[in-house]
């Protein structure tokens, strides 16, 4: 747990406390205690996810796949532990100053590249300036662009200097690093998405290496003997793209995937039988990201506040929760982590009110219907397009029963379902939607500036809903500025009022994370960063592997 996408921006990455649930770890029925074993060297962890990885230099992408594929093979300079306290990686000290305006890092002086280079301290700089640059596409800018300067003050000793305070200073730092050797002139010419590092050659200083790329099917990373903390225990890990839940759930069956996350329907009614009990552990984690349903706001009928909280008052969130995740989780409010500090409890659910949604519509000019039961507003019907990524059966059940609801108020909705790598590419990048079922993660820092500031609207930028609001601006701008947690806490209460009254997405629900790992996988040690945080120490005892890695 240790890139951006799920420390910094919106995630995000990404309030060192973690959400209050009764059921912050996995109960006594779904882990059996971990024996005691000798940590062996070997085997294979195969790994499957359902997005596609877009780049293998996850600096210039916000997809999970590319960031979880990205966590195998970089480090930042900090990361976070298992409590989600922030730990230094490739960094082994640091110090501001009173003003919080400098921020020195002292570097490991043992750290490889995976091509046998060394890492220093112009890695950092390098790292930095390739973020910056204006022809870089990276949707992280936001993270250091308060950065006044960054300096290699030796091989091993780098300072940041900042404008003014920046509170996410010291976890933007988790950002991946990157070889200045390898990437120089592709960066200054603008063609890093051109660089084999980006698809065919990706050299970091992770604990694992690349090894093949399949697009669409696989990616294989191996070992780095030569990892400053030690050779990881497992070999290799395969980290499959299989575009469909149900398909992954076969595979699991079949014991053909070490590691995934099952939907509430499979952990609570599928997986309930011996021979998955002693195959598999289960974890409920508290989860870290949001389901929303959200407009493209250039749209002249999205545009119009009445409309997006009288789709807020036509769905039933309780009957989402219910109905595709089983109770597996809970109803969302905002954008901030239930129980975080930036959590406001004051904020209130929109209740559920099909007579109040229809009232609203009409106050938007909404008021007659065709023959065919919708709305007509100059004599056009309200009918729009709802997009999701394929594979995702609980996201195509939310948009669903969405449809059915806006259609008793007299909305019609046309349900697309498309492959991930096109969706992003082709729609949300290029902001050719109307309205979307997606889910934001949430990061260690409350900081979502990347994803509801107005200046974060480019192809390349998160604010794809084109959410404008001078006010949620000010709250972001001063929430990032400001170094005092109380001051950030009142910041972000209120953001949290304005957007839950604005409603510029709709905020369905916190689902709860689901991992699923081979039974005959040791060392995870469940907290809440998840069960991810320390992936590097898991291994197989010699009686249980059964690949063999090369």
């Amino acid at each position: 747990m240790r890139t951006l996408h799920r420390l910094g921006a919106v995630v995000m990455p990404l309030a060192l406390a973690v959400a209050c649930n009764s059921e912050a770890g996995p109960s006594a029925a779904e882990r059996k205690p971990t024996a005691v074993a000798t940590p062996a060297y070997g085997d294979t962890r195969i790994e499957a996810s359902i997005g596609n990885v877009s780049s293998l230099i996850p600096n210039i992408t916000s997809d999970s796949a590319s960031h979880e594929v990205g966590d195998f093979m970089y480090n930042g300079l900090v990361t976070v532990g298992k409590d989600l306290n922030v730990i230094g990686e490739l960094a082994k000290s640091w110090a501001f100053s009173k003003d919080c305006l400098t921020l020195d890092f002292t570097l490991h002086d043992n750290v490889k590249w995976h091509d046998g280079k060394p890492f220093t301290a112009d890695d950092v700089v390098f790292t930095w300036e390739t973020t910056m640059n204006p022809k870089t596409p990276s949707p992280y800018k936001s993270d250091f662009q308060d950065v006044d300067k960054v300096e290699a003050r030796g091989r091993n000793e780098v300072r940041v200097t900042y404008k003014r305070p920046y509170a996410k200073a010291l976890l933007s730092w988790a950002v991946p690093m990157l070889p200045r050797h390898l990437l120089d002139s592709w960066m200054r010419d603008g063609k890093i998405k051109e660089a084999p590092q980006n698809w065919t050659a990706p050299v970091g200083t992770g604990p694992y290496k690349f090894k093949e790329m399949k697009s669409g099917e696989k990616v294989v990373v191996v070992a780095n003997p030569d990892y400053y903390k030690g050779r990881p225990h497992i070999a290799r890990i395969v980290y499959r793209i299989i575009p469909s839940q149900a398909t992954i759930f076969l595979e699991v069956k079949a014991q053909g995937v070490d590691l995934t996350s099952l939907t509430a329907l499979q952990y609570k009614r599928q997986t309930e039988y011996p021979a998955f009990e002693k195959a598999y552990n289960k974890y409920r984690l508290p989860g870290t990201g949001y389901t929303y349903f959200g407009m493209n706001l250039k749209d002249p009928r999205f545009a119009d506040r009445r409309v997006r909280r009288a789709f807020a008052h036509a769905i039933n969130k309780q009957e989402l929760l219910d109905g595709v995740v089983l109770g597996l989780g809970r109803e969302a409010t905002g954008p901030f982590r239930p129980g975080t500090w930036a959590d406001n409890p004051n904020v209130k659910p929109i209740p559920f009110d099909p007579k109040r949604a229809q009232a609203l519509l009409a106050e938007a000019g909404w008021k007659e219907k065709n023959g065919d039961g919708l709305l007509v507003k100059d004599g056009v019907p309200f009918t729009f397009e709802l997009l999701t990524n394929q594979g995702n059966d609980e996201r195509k059940k939310v948009a669903e029963i969405i449809q059915a609801r806006l259609r008793e108020i007299g909305v019609g909705v046309e349900i697309r379902i498309l492959e991930w790598a096109a969706l992003l590419k082709e729609h949300i990048k290029k902001r050719h939607f109307q309205a979307i079922i997606l889910g934001w993660g949430t990061g260690l820092d409350p900081d979502q500036y990347v994803v509801w500031h107005s200046s974060q609207m480019g192809p390349d930028e998160l604010n794809h809903i084109s959410y404008t609001n001078p006010e949620a601006d000010a709250l972001l701008e001063a929430g990032r500025s400001s170094c005092v947690q109380a001051e950030r806490t009142r910041y972000y209460h209120r953001l949290h009022q304005v957007l839950a009254d604005d409603q510029p997405l709709v905020f369905l629900y916190w689902r709860d994370v689901l991992p699923v790992v081979s039974s005959r996988i040791y060392g995870i040690d469940p907290g809440p960063a998840g069960i991810k945080w320390n992936f590097t120490d898991w291994f197989v005892p010699k009686a249980l592997q059964k690949y063999t890695a090369n």
